[in-house]
């Protein structure tokens, strides 16, 4: 009777955790609004315009952005820099609507994200993480959740995005399969074979490029990457950079950036401090304020202007 008691009380308990999270917790805006849907097909450029943005995680806390305004251009690739805690990280906070904004507004091809469905919003958006989030299913599943593309066209995803090799069509790459985060080796690949929760069979490497291959298939015209690269290898590294500067051409990219030589090439560096924009132009203007952050942090990372010159090149090469 006493064991029985004390797993009412325990059950109990979480009833009551439920029914607070259900009851009092905000909830996110509506999905879906028919009356608000975006023309089709949307966006067609990728011009992103932000405007005097604030934006607080809870309302009794001070706000992580600051009076953010800048315009990316379409096909324009940004990299944000600057410290942690800086508000790299919540810029794309705000673009999906995780928070929504305490005020001024973010457009896409001039709409107003904050008028449309969070649905179509973020459809609209792709984005490589630097923990990439894989479900358990399959592989299939998780590089299309809606199926919406055939087998070929996810297939070539994955050989664009170095995962296949095109001598050997149904494997995938082992460079790292044995790599800190994969619970076994993986030898055999197809569609159908099982993905573990958290891709737990899968390396680092090998969900960075699951992740990226998904950014293929969706083929979005803005594509966000929140220091997508922290977390692998340097082989990994520049497989992901091989594929974004051919494969995302003429994408709109906002690169939250760990390592700083990954964006030097970057048509513009935003450089973040404290929640607002301390710096904003191209990296070799940048680099010549010998007093400015962005050259300071190059100066730590024993980076030159050939380096800054040379990356720019090899970019539009």
């Amino acid at each position: 009777m006493v064991r029985q008691s004390a797993e009412v009380e325990n059950n109990m308990n979480s009833v009551e955790r439920v029914v607070h999270y259900a009851r009092e917790l905000e909830q996110e805006m509506p999905h879906e609004l028919p009356d608000a849907k975006p023309s089709a097909p949307w966006p067609s450029e990728g011009k992103v315009e932000i405007k005097d943005v604030e934006l607080k995680y809870r309302p009794e806390l001070p706000s992580v952005l600051r009076g953010l305004t800048m315009t990316v251009n379409p096909s324009e690739k940004i990299g944000i820099v600057g410290r942690t805690g800086a508000g790299k990280s919540s810029i794309m906070t705000a673009l999906y609507r995780l928070v929504e904004l305490t005020s001024g507004s973010i457009t896409i091809d001039g709409v107003d994200i904050s008028k449309i469905g969070l649905t179509d919003l973020r459809r609209a958006l792709a984005i490589i993480p630097q923990d990439p989030l894989l479900f358990s299913g399959t592989l299939r599943s998780n590089l299309d959740p809606f199926g919406q593309h055939d087998d070929a066209t996810l297939w070539d995803a994955l050989k664009r995005a170095y995962l296949v090799d095109d001598r050997k069509p149904n494997s995938l790459d082992q460079d790292d399969a044995t790599t800190s985060g994969a619970s076994t080796p993986v030898n055999r690949f197809t569609l159908d074979s099982p993905v573990e929760d958290e891709g737990g069979n899968l390396s680092v490497g090998q969900r960075s490029l699951v992740s990226l291959a998904r950014a293929l298939v969706i083929n979005t015209k803005v594509l966000i990457l929140d220091e997508a690269t922290a977390s692998v290898d340097y082989e990994t590294d520049r497989k992901i950079q091989d594929t974004i500067a051919t494969e995302f051409a003429d994408r709109t990219i906002l690169c939250i950036a760990h390592r700083l030589r990954t964006i030097i090439g970057y048509d513009r560096i935003c450089v973040m401090d404290a929640g607002h924009i301390a710096e904003f132009d191209t990296p070799t203007n940048l680099y010549k304020k010998t007093d400015g952050i962005f050259r300071g942090m190059c100066d730590r990372s024993s980076i030159s202007l050939d380096d800054i010159l040379f990356a720019a090149k090899a970019t539009q090469d």
